[in-house]
């Protein structure tokens, strides 16, 4: 009786799941739909509001929990139940329940996405899962982003540490076509960039003058940071598509700084408002798929004049290829526009590499002629494109010889072999009758 009433529970808790699960991340439908985000405390729900808000009007189930709760788990019956993590839990030593650092390696391995913010408390945890993505925190616990050129006027409390940062990266796909007037305002600490991994990026970094140290006490050696070597914030994105973003201020989303006026250094002009909610904004619609997201369908090829796609070619075919790639606007696929999409006709190596042609409506298409060498070849389409996600799309084909009654009865490249045997039969019919009948 109890092993039935388990059994019929089990049943109802999988049913109860459907609708969580429905809402996991599809190609079809690339935008996350349900995020959980991670507090140290809950009063950063109220102090970061607009931000949260942002996410809600466009579509985002948001789940806020404490990053301690012994109920903490990413997946359920080997299904994930969230689409994307925010951790705004800094100083969190361990997390709760089922979570912990493999537990969120996992979570970015399986195609999810994830936002770390950090600050001056960061604790060992956070700067281990940072690490992993490929960025490195200032190992000092007492170091800040000093900056005595580009700190910001107002609420700069003497150390220079409310820094207005403006070098933003030169990206439409990451920052949106709208161009970010106001600095962003940006208070925490200082990360750098593992040169060993190619997949991250700097969107926003520090100025030439920069520096990270502690802002009480007088520098005894050289800081380790320094310059433009120092990031503010940082994304990646990973080779299976999933996105990072990555920053030493938690401060950077918060309501105050959203609502705050800025005034850089040096400029006499004032703006009412930081940049700092267009930025979060931008940069969080590029982590969560809504904008940058590619997907390549119906990739075609066939012999020139035909419409059927053929078992094989035959070496020198005349060929076309064609294959669509659309773009996802945060609501519906729209065509992708770029002039530089290619194909290889690839064994081994390349033989072909064709730049596609695009009727602006999706569809990419070029023809060639099959090379000279016989094997088996791929149609091989490998696209990587700052911001966007990666595209690669192959599909196998073999390639024959001629066989031997489709060549030509006479072969002009044979013509000297030709006279050469008439020649030697007219030598020996020559000789043999000058050998006979010579006297």
């Amino acid at each position: 009786m109890a092993r039935s009433n388990f059994s019929v529970l089990t049943i109802l808790s999988v049913i109860l799941l459907l609708p969580v699960f429905s809402l996991s991340f599809s190609p079809d439908s690339p935008s996350d739909r349900r995020l959980l985000v991670l507090f140290d405390y809950l009063s950063l729900k109220s102090s970061h509001s607009i931000f949260f808000n942002s996410l809600k009007s466009r579509g985002f189930d948001l789940d806020f929990k404490l990053a301690d709760d012994p109920k903490l788990a990413l997946q359920r019956y080997g299904q994930y139940l969230y689409d994307g993590l925010i951790l705004f839990s800094p100083s969190i030593e361990r997390f709760g329940g089922a979570l912990d650092l493999a537990a969120v390696l996992d979570f970015v391995d399986s195609g999810h996405d994830l936002i770390i913010a950090a600050d001056s408390s960061a604790s060992d945890l956070i700067k281990s899962v940072a690490t992993e993505c490929g960025v490195d925190f200032d190992e000092d616990p007492s170091a800040l982003v000093i900056d005595h050129r580009s700190y910001a006027v107002v609420g700069t409390e003497g150390d220079h540490t409310l820094i207005a940062a403006d070098d933003f990266i030169e990206s439409d796909v990451l920052l949106g076509e709208n161009k970010i007037e106001a600095p962003v305002l940006f208070k925490g600490i200082a990360h750098s960039l593992n040169a060993a991994n190619n997949l991250v990026l700097k969107v926003l970094s520090a100025s030439p003058a920069a520096y990270s140290a502690n802002p009480s006490s007088k520098l005894s050696s050289p800081p380790s940071l320094t310059g433009s070597s120092i990031s503010l914030v940082s994304v990646v994105q990973a080779r299976n598509n999933a996105r990072i973003m990555i920053t030493g201020s938690l401060d950077l989303f918060s309501n105050r700084f959203f609502r705050s006026s800025v005034q850089k250094a040096g400029s006499p002009k004032k703006y009412d408002k930081s940049g700092n909610e267009q930025f979060v904004a931008e940069l969080s619609k590029w982590v969560f798929h809504e904008r940058g997201h590619l997907k390549a369908v119906n990739l075609r090829h066939n012999k020139a004049g035909e419409t059927n796609e053929p078992a094989m070619y035959r070496i020198k075919d005349d060929l076309d290829f064609s294959v669509e790639i659309y773009e996802w606007s945060g609501k519906s696929w729209e065509p992708y526009v770029a002039n530089d999409v290619q194909v290889q006709f690839y064994m081994m190596s390349p033989y072909v590499l064709k730049t596609l042609s695009n009727d602006k409506k999706g569809l990419y298409h070029t023809s060639f002629k099959v090379p000279d060498v016989y094997g088996v070849f791929q149609f091989k389409v490998e696209y990587n494109r700052l911001g966007y996600t990666s595209l690669l799309l192959s599909k196998q084909i073999p390639v024959r010889p001629f066989k031997h009654n489709e060549y030509e009865r006479f072969i002009t490249a044979a013509f000297p072999y030709y006279g050469a045997s008439f020649t030697m039969m007219a030598g020996f019919f020559i000789f043999s009758f000058v050998y006979l009948y010579h006297k």
